[in-house]
């Protein structure tokens, strides 16, 4: 049976999967290596993967994640699982990895991911040939959750929303100015915090000063991000919670641009169960 991964900077989605048919899913913390040490990881996945697992033979694992793009990061994922199954072979790699993997399959296009972050690749079918660093959400991760909840944080706080919605927005989260400044300058992970924000933005649509925030920052995304590949001539698939929450607006940002949309799915995973079975 192969076990497999798809690890955001904010959830790990597991599935066990035997001949392509998923036996079980298991969801726990991101796994960010650059956040997390060899022996948390593997702590939660004694306590939550494990007990999911530990009645299947398990021969091979795949794990795909944030922050897995060199082999010393690597190296903690695989000894957090080697831990709990020693006995498997494992293979890590980035998150991008995945995203090309499950939206392309074995053949070519770019591969984009926007969930609490964003990346994006050229993918010829068989690995990737081409990224744009995505820098984070400080420098980068344009069109991001992350960035999605900075901007509407941004606007809000400097009086750019429609009258009436900052206020709506500060009781709907239970924040004030100072919580807000607190969390993103002094708190750990402001990106998550920031994300979780994001689905505001979702609920207000409608208004144009949110309308137009949404808007510019999917097109910063493709403008400097997808542009840089060759989008004339390969369809643009696209992954995570805010591609898939945001479709339509993704779509219609892509299309104005000149870009064909193929692919967009919540999760990779689906994908990646028909990649490792062909």
């Amino acid at each position: 049976m192969i076990l497999l991964a798809d690890g955001g900077s904010t959830k790990v989605h597991w599935c066990l999967v035997d001949h392509g048919k998923q036996i079980t899913q298991v969801f726990t913390k991101g796994a960010n290596p650059f956040f997390r040490t060899s022996e948390d990881i593997a702590g939660e996945l004694r306590d939550i993967l494990l007990p999911q697992i530990k009645e299947y033979p398990v021969g091979e694992v795949h794990f795909f994640g944030a922050g897995c793009a060199n082999p010393e990061k690597n190296a903690v994922i695989e000894q957090a699982i080697a831990t709990i199954l020693p006995n498997g072979r494992i293979e890590v790699g980035s998150d991008l990895v995945a995203a090309a993997r499950g939206l392309c399959g074995r053949k070519k296009g770019i591969a984009c991911i926007l969930g609490t972050g964003s990346n994006s690749c050229f993918y010829d079918g068989k690995e990737i040939c081409e990224t744009i660093s995505p820098l984070g959400y400080i420098l980068g991760d344009e069109g991001s959750g992350a960035v999605l909840g900075k901007l509407l944080v941004g606007a809000c706080l400097k009086n750019q929303l429609t009258p009436g919605l900052k206020e709506k927005f500060l009781q709907q989260y239970d924040l004030t100015p100072a919580i807000i400044l607190d969390k993103v300058y002094k708190q750990s992970l402001p990106n998550r915090f920031l994300a979780g924000l994001s689905p505001f933005l979702i609920q207000h649509i409608e208004d144009p000063t949110i309308s137009a925030l949404v808007i510019q920052a999917f097109r910063d995304f493709f403008t400097r991000n997808v542009m840089q590949y060759d989008y004339r001539h390969n369809p643009v698939h696209l992954t995570g919670s805010i591609a898939w929450y945001y479709k339509e607006i993704v779509i219609k940002v892509a299309t104005g641009l000149g870009i064909q949309t193929g692919k967009i799915t919540q999760l990779p995973m689906e994908g990646l169960m028909e990649y490792y079975h062909t």
